[in-house]
C-alpha cells in the first residue's frame, strides 16, 4: 500500500535523486574526458569492442541489438567511425541487401587504448567505494531501475 510521503521525506529524496544525478554527470565527464584522448567516445567505444570481440565483421543490424540502440543510431554511428577510418563497411555475404562492419587495424588499436583508459576509470571509481558500500549501492541502482 503506498502512502504519501512526508515533505522532509520528500525533501530528502529530493536532494538524493539530485545527488545521485551529479554523480553521473561527473563520473561521465571523467569516462568522456578519457576516451577522448584516444578519440573515442562511450558509444564509438562500444561499437569496437563488439567488432574486436566478435573477431568477424557484423550486420549493422547485430550491433544495433548487442548496443540496444536503434538501426538508424547505428548507422550513423558506423558513418563516423568509418569517417575516422575505424572500421569499413564490407558486403554482407549471406544477404546482399545487408553489410557488416569490419574493424581496421587502426580501430583495434583506438579500442585497446580506449578499454584500457575505461579500466583505468572503473578502478578510480572502485577504489573511492569500499567493497560493503559497492554492494549496497548496487542494491539500491538496482532498486532504482525497477
Amino acid at each position: 500500500m503506498n502512502r504519501p510521503m512526508a515533505t522532509e521525506d520528500a525533501a530528502v529524496a529530493d536532494r538524493t535523486m539530485l545527488a545521485l544525478l551529479n554523480v553521473a554527470h561527473a563520473w561521465g565527464d571523467r569516462l568522456d574526458s578519457a576516451l577522448s584522448q584516444s578519440g573515442l567516445s562511450v558509444a564509438k567505444l562500444g561499437v569496437l569492442t563488439q567488432l574486436v570481440e566478435a573477431g568477424q565483421p557484423l550486420p549493422l543490424s547485430a550491433l544495433a541489438a548487442r548496443l540496444s540502440c536503434v538501426r538508424s543510431n547505428m548507422t550513423q554511428l558506423v558513418d563516423r567511425l568509418e569517417a575516422d577510418g575505424l572500421v569499413r563497411r564490407v558486403d554482407d555475404p549471406d544477404d546482399r541487401r545487408s553489410v557488416r562492419a569490419l574493424v581496421t587495424r587502426l580501430g583495434e588499436e583506438r579500442q585497446a587504448v580506449g578499454a584500457a583508459e575505461m579500466e583505468r576509470v572503473m578502478a578510480s571509481f572502485a577504489a573511492t567505494i569500499p567493497p560493503a558500500d559497492c554492494s549496497t549501492l548496487r542494491r539500491v541502482l538496482g532498486a532504482l531501475s525497477q
